[in-house]
């Protein structure tokens, strides 16, 4: 009886997992057979949408990268991505650091303050950050969405990191102290090194959100050349009411693909980055 019992709960446990594994990879396996599709198999309502019904074709792969700037949107998100999580890190390490060990009492306050701003809807602050850039001359331009992204990223990453260095005892600081280094030595070569979850997890943050963010790549950049990702792929491919759905779910494909592949590898040190901060 207890072999049942043991025997069914195990089962369920991996139905389950199948169950989730299954949503998880359906939408690589949409944009994976829409890229290769035909366009009459594709359009066709008496063909089965989860399989071939026609030979598989790389016409809109080919017209993706021939008749689209896909790959200048690619390195022009890379660029972009880069940036600002080298902002991020600059600003919001030493940030989260200062508020949670020099800070003293204020410092819980200002975290939590430092993480409203956060929640603060984008299209609140649309008009004045256009006007910022407007006053700036940097429309059109890449420089635009690196000053504009780590206005988000930057909150965020420093209530992260500031729940993570109250995980790290203070006696370990204390003791690299008390051996002849500075407070930033101490920060340098004793706090970071045991914060690499934590700074892990907010590269991948902050990447991600520049990565995806529309509305302001929407509004500061027109030109095809300049364009990211987010907004290229989508005002290049979509024509009025005419959506091209085989070069769009390649693109997605081709784009999500990474950032998978970097979220399964560091997924461990993603979720300790998380809570980490929660555990104390």
């Amino acid at each position: 009886m207890k072999d049942l019992r043991a025997l069914r709960k195990k089962g369920a446990i991996y139905a389950a997992a199948l169950f989730f594994i299954c949503f998880g990879a359906f939408p690589f396996y949409w944009m994976l057979i829409t890229a290769f599709k035909r366009d009459h198999d594709l359009f066709n309502p008496e063909s089965n949408p989860f399989l071939f019904n026609e030979p598989s074709t790389l016409e809109h792969v080919r017209l993706l990268f021939g008749q689209t700037l896909f790959m200048k949107y690619v390195v022009n998100t890379f660029l972009v991505g880069g940036a600002v999580v080298l902002i991020t890190l600059v600003i919001a390490i030493p940030a989260a650091y200062s508020l949670t060990r020099l800070a003293g009492r204020w410092g819980e306050s200002l975290g939590v303050g430092i993480f409203l701003t956060y929640l603060v809807p984008p299209t609140l602050l649309f008009i004045p950050l256009s006007r910022v850039i407007s006053f700036l001359k940097l429309g059109e331009s890449l420089w635009s969405l690196i000053l504009v992204y780590p206005t988000f990223t930057i909150p965020f990453c420093t209530w992260l990191l500031m729940g993570f260095f109250k995980s790290i005892p203070r006696d370990i600081e204390e003791q690299a102290l008390i051996d002849g280094c500075t407070r930033i030595g101490a920060m340098v070569r004793v706090v970071l090194p045991l914060s690499t979850s934590g700074i892990l997890t907010i590269v991948i943050f902050a990447f991600t959100l520049s990565m995806q963010e529309f509305i302001y790549a929407l509004a500061f950049i027109s030109v095809s050349a300049h364009k990211t990702v987010s907004i290229g792929v989508p005002t290049e491919l979509v024509r009025g009411d005419v959506f091209r759905w085989g070069p769009l779910m390649a693109a997605a494909l081709i784009s999500s693909i990474p950032v998978a592949v970097v979220y399964s590898l560091f997924l461990d040190r993603f979720i300790a980055g998380f809570t980490m901060g929660a555990t104390k």
